[in-house]
């Protein structure tokens, strides 16, 4: 299955159908009168957030979706039927803007989570609704409303706990591979990681956390260089990054540098997320180079690198502990505020005795 992000789509609610102008007339009935029934409404556009989805790729193939129109009013004071809803099922994380691409109009968090994009059109009321004892015997009727009509963006944030970032052939998909069950494609040249991949690192019973491999990233990668920075959306939502960084490289503090500019040109909040600096390929760097990189980094951003070898996995239950825990955290505050919200709306106050 193809990997999409991102799809435009029109949608189209169902007008309402008219009413009837309909007049009782049956043998052996002394008093007839109207009895013309309203028409049904139109059929609504929602879009619904379905587990099993992470991709967009069935927006590619069809962009148009029309809810089907309201049925006419009928004699004997019967109500067309309301037409039928249209659902987009969308992966957990979708956002959905405006045509404009800046108007958020949904954003789709949880599984079954629902939003209506277009309302249906209300039915015309048929002449059985205008009865009255001045008029008798009215032969109007209301046509149905028209329904809604729009274009709108969708666009896929995949939800992750934690994500990596770093240089075009830093170890990110080495990583995600033995630390989860996720089979990225893996080779000694850049952009291997077309992109994004997820996969489910488990720390236990009942404690796993989600981690993110994006496209890597390269000096103007905000301004289209490479693959681009389009891809940093979906770790967006992310507890914390993970910025891998080849310790045999030319220039690891210059790499370190030139993905945190990219990430500060691209803004949304990134650069403020938690970040846990990795050195990678351990087993190819030699311990002097490894102690002179501790110390540039300590000097630079305060703490020292955790060390990692994907290909002997040494130093990756540490890793995978510091990230777990970052991750922990961050739920219990969730947690903790969703729990003060919730006793907020009940009038509650936080004071118990």
């Amino acid at each position: 299955m193809k990997f999409l992000d991102q799809a435009k789509v029109y949608v189209k609610s169902g007008w309402g159908g008219p009413g009837c102008v309909s007049f009782r007339r049956e043998a052996y009935v002394e008093f007839g009168g109207p009895d013309g029934g309203d028409g049904g409404d139109g059929g609504d556009v929602w879009v619904e957030a379905v587990e099993g989805l992470n991709t967009l790729i069935d927006y590619r193939y069809q962009q148009h979706f029309k809810a089907e129109r309201g049925l006419n009013g009928a004699g004997r004071n019967r109500t067309g039927r309301g037409g039928e809803d249209v659902v987009l099922r969308v992966p957990v994380g979708t956002q959905v803007f405006d045509e404009d691409k800046e108007t958020l109009l949904a954003d789709m968090t949880v599984p079954g989570q629902r939003a209506l994009l277009a309302k249906g059109g209300i039915g015309g009321k048929g002449n059985a609704h205008f009865k009255s004892s001045r008029n008798q015997a009215p032969r109007i009727s209301q046509p149905g409303e028209p329904g809604e009509e729009r274009a709108i963006w969708l666009r896929l944030k995949l939800i992750a706990d934690a994500g990596l970032v770093g240089l075009p052939n830093a170890g990110k998909s080495t990583l995600l591979s033995v630390a989860s069950k996720a089979h990225p494609k893996i080779a000694s040249y850049p952009f291997t990681t077309l992109h994004p991949n997820l996969g489910v690192v488990e720390m236990g019973t009942g404690n796993r956390f989600v981690l993110a491999d994006i496209p890597g990233l390269i000096e103007g990668a905000h301004e289209g260089a490479g693959i681009g920075d389009r891809f940093l959306g979906h770790i967006e939502r992310c507890a914390l990054l993970v910025h891998l960084i080849d310790a045999t490289g030319e220039d690891p503090i210059g790499a370190y540098d030139t993905v945190r500019h990219e990430l500060d040109a691209y803004g949304a909040g990134i650069t403020g997320k938690r970040e846990i600096v990795v050195l990678n390929k351990l087993d190819a760097a030699d311990a002097e180079t490894v102690a002179e990189l501790d110390k540039a980094f300590e000097e630079k951003i305060g703490v020292t690198p955790y060390h990692l070898s994907g290909a002997t996995r040494e130093g990756l239950k540490e890793v995978l502990k510091a990230i777990w825990d970052a991750v922990h955290a961050r739920r219990e505050e969730e947690k903790r505020l969703k729990d003060e919200a919730e006793r907020e709306a009940r009038g509650e106050s936080g004071w118990t005795p």
